[in-house]
């Protein structure tokens, strides 16, 4: 990871603390809203659930992750921007400053791609690209007086172009079809162009926005490598079954926009909205986790097979949050399903501390000389061991 040098360790800790912060104030917004019986904070976090999560934790950890790739000290300031943003909105909700701070981010992200792009262009960077694109236009909107709820179909671009990105980085190792990346960039095109119908024309835009959804899903779903790893063993089976599970939760979310059209509020929002960054988003950072956080701290967490508990938590709930909860009607079910998501992530966190605290490392031996990764596969390296 000589990239990697440039950003000492220490460094990335203030980022990755404010990334926690944020996923805790988040999840404790979560709370609120289920209707739990919490103690109710002096500033109306639950305002800002979304933005604190997709933002203020995931939007750190994917500049974070970018800014190590990259290996240059300006780049932090990225994941400082958006950790900062979220504990800004933490402390005195959607103001001013918590927003701006957001936006400021995702404009040194763009910067990160341009540098990135200038080592070696890839469709698979230009949809980072434009998953980086759509965070700047969630918070332009933000800052215009949009409501959270509107800009949803931006926020879902930014965690899936970006994800989907660093898919196909990976799917190059099999890719066979000729077409395969020409049908991935015009996916990627149609589910930009939708989720701007869905902003100036909502009533249609969101239906627009669900096929552009499932257009991305149906790519993911035929080319990915997760297909042929699911069949493997330990950690590549592992990120295989989340992959694909996360992938079942974007076409749930893709049908739900796709067939009923624009919601901000309701069952049929909670679903979908939760079935993108639950669903999908969560289950991505689950199972990546293994490569991503050796990568940013240089501290092994070593796969376990308790790592599935959390998994199977975390998508059994929402089943039960989106089929009986949600569809069905059942409020009591759907409150006691939401408080199981959010014990499925902290679960998952504690698996993760723990792992990687009992961790021993191997005896040393005589060093060995390893490539550079590409400036975006350290992170999904793993998949193919």
């Amino acid at each position: 990871m000589s990239r990697a040098t440039g950003v000492p360790v220490r460094w990335r800790l203030p980022a990755l603390a404010a990334a926690a912060g944020a996923l805790l104030a988040g999840l404790y917004a979560g709370l609120l809203l289920l209707g739990t019986p919490v103690p109710t904070p002096p500033v109306a976090v639950e305002k800002v659930h979304g933005p604190l999560m997709v933002l203020g934790f995931v939007g750190t950890l994917i500049a974070l992750e970018r800014a190590v790739a990259l290996g240059a000290r300006w780049a932090l300031l990225a994941p400082t921007c958006s950790g900062l943003g979220g504990l800004v909105l933490v402390a005195t909700g959607p103001t001013l400053a918590g927003k701006t701070l957001l936006m400021a981010a995702s404009v040194v992200l763009l910067g990160i791609y341009r540098a990135l792009w200038r080592r070696q262009p890839t469709a698979a960077l230009l949809a980072q690209a434009v998953g980086a694109f759509a965070w700047y236009a969630a918070t332009l909107l933000w800052l215009a007086g949009y409501q959270v709820a509107e800009i949803v179909p931006w926020l879902t671009v930014f965690v899936v172009a970006t994800i989907a990105g660093e898919r196909l980085e990976l799917a190059h190792v099999a890719l066979s079809h000729p077409h395969a990346e020409r049908w991935f960039l015009t996916a990627t095109a149609a589910l930009l162009a939708s989720a701007t119908a869905a902003t100036l024309w909502p009533a249609t835009g969101a239906h627009l926005f669900g096929a552009g959804l499932l257009a991305v899903t149906a790519w993911l779903a035929v080319f990915d490598v997760a297909r042929h790893t699911v069949r493997a063993r330990a950690l590549p089976r592992y990120i295989a079954v989340g992959l694909l599970a996360g992938y079942g939760w974007l076409a749930v979310a893709g049908v739900l926009w796709a067939g009923a059209g624009p919601a901000s509020n309701g069952p049929r929002y909670d679903a979908a909205v939760h079935a993108v960054f639950l669903g999908f988003v969560m289950s991505m950072i689950f199972v990546h986790a293994p490569v991503i956080l050796p990568a940013v701290l240089r501290r092994p967490l070593p796969y376990h097979r308790l790592l599935y508990a959390p998994l199977v938590v975390l998508h059994t709930s929402l089943l039960v949050r989106v089929g009986p909860g949600d569809a069905g009607g059942m409020e009591q079910m759907w409150r006691w399903a939401g408080v199981v998501n959010v014990a499925a992530v902290l679960g998952f966190a504690g698996c993760a501390v723990t792992l990687s605290l009992q961790h021993r490392p191997p005896a040393r031996t005589a060093p060995t000389v390893v490539p550079a990764p590409s400036s975006g596969q350290q992170s999904v390296a793993a998949d193919v061991s």
